[in-house]
């Protein structure tokens, strides 16, 4: 049992961080800069950024490392510094995480279609090895797939985090709901079928992520429960779903207004909750205090 493991067996519900990619942006982040790059070139700011999450009260946070894959670095010319970007990811994390919290290192999609053939497993798989061994090197407690769809893709991404590493592997998938009312990924993958999957391939916690609010994870998680009632669950909620002002999105729930809602996520089965876009530190701060302030 790994450090995340430890802590949720101690039966108190953790707190995670929230978004992450809007605050670079407010911080100076380019469209077409490479948001790994800040790791090295501007690594005060990402700090700043984990350091606002573990003083919010979050219990885990996570890196500036969701990109963090050679096939995506690739795209901006720094396929070469995959280990030093996931590395410094790390140690900023850990900097900011300090005593306080817990440190998952992020891994997100790697934007090639797996499922078409378009990279062979063996290149897929060492991708992903370079990527968690550099985040393993700067001190994460666990790691966290995210944002996934497809069913290969992430099975070879937790096989490589367990290849590399003895920590505890989280995995989330990001469902939408259908028109007949199923969840389902973009490429087509239900609830089911990505339990089956995560599970058989040794993952330790499983969940959602992004593309719903906290009422839409309500229902995924109550789907999860009807199958597995045992395996952790860790859920990163939108603020609300998505809305479309003066031409930016926008998520609208308050902090006031989303926080309440995680009563019932964790009443689902939930023990890991946290956001998703449009989730800032006072969000968190709002979820740490209503399950950190006494009996729910």
């Amino acid at each position: 049992m790994g450090k995340i493991l430890a802590r949720i067996a101690e039966g108190r519900v953790l707190i995670s961080d929230g978004a992450w990619g809007t605050f670079l942006h407010q911080k100076g982040l380019k469209v077409q800069e490479c948001p790994e790059s800040w790791n090295v070139e501007h690594p005060d700011k990402v700090l700043e950024i984990a350091k606002s999450y573990v003083d919010a009260g979050a219990d885990i946070i996570l890196t500036n490392s969701f990109g963090g894959s050679p096939f995506k670095l690739d795209g901006y010319g720094l396929m070469e510094k995959t280990r030093e970007l996931n590395r410094a990811a790390a140690e900023i994390s850990k900097r900011a995480a300090g005593e306080k919290s817990l440190v998952l290192g992020s891994i997100g999609p790697t934007g090639k279609m797996v499922m078409m053939g378009e990279i062979p497993e063996e290149e897929l798989m060492a991708g992903f090895e370079e990527q968690v061994g550099g985040l393993v090197e700067g001190g994460v407690d666990g790691i966290v797939i995210e944002t996934m769809s497809d069913l290969e893709e992430a099975r070879v991404a937790i096989l490589a985090a367990k290849n590399v590493s003895n920590m505890d592997v989280a995995c989330t998938f990001t469902f939408s709901r259908t028109q007949t009312g199923a969840y389902m990924t973009m490429m087509g993958v239900g609830i089911k079928e990505f339990m089956e999957m995560a599970v058989s391939a040794g993952a330790d916690i499983i969940g959602a992520n992004c593309g719903n609010g906290t009422a839409g994870m309500i229902e995924i998680v109550k789907e999860i429960r009807k199958i597995n009632p045992e395996i952790p669950v860790l859920v990163h909620a939108n603020a609300g779903l998505p809305q479309y002002q003066d031409g930016e999105t926008v998520f609208p729930e308050t902090p006031g207004e989303m926080a309440p809602q995680m009563k019932d996520l964790v009443a689902a089965g939930a023990n890991i909750v946290g956001g998703c876009c449009g989730t800032t530190p006072e969000h968190i701060s709002y979820i740490s205090k209503l399950f950190n302030s006494g009996p729910l």
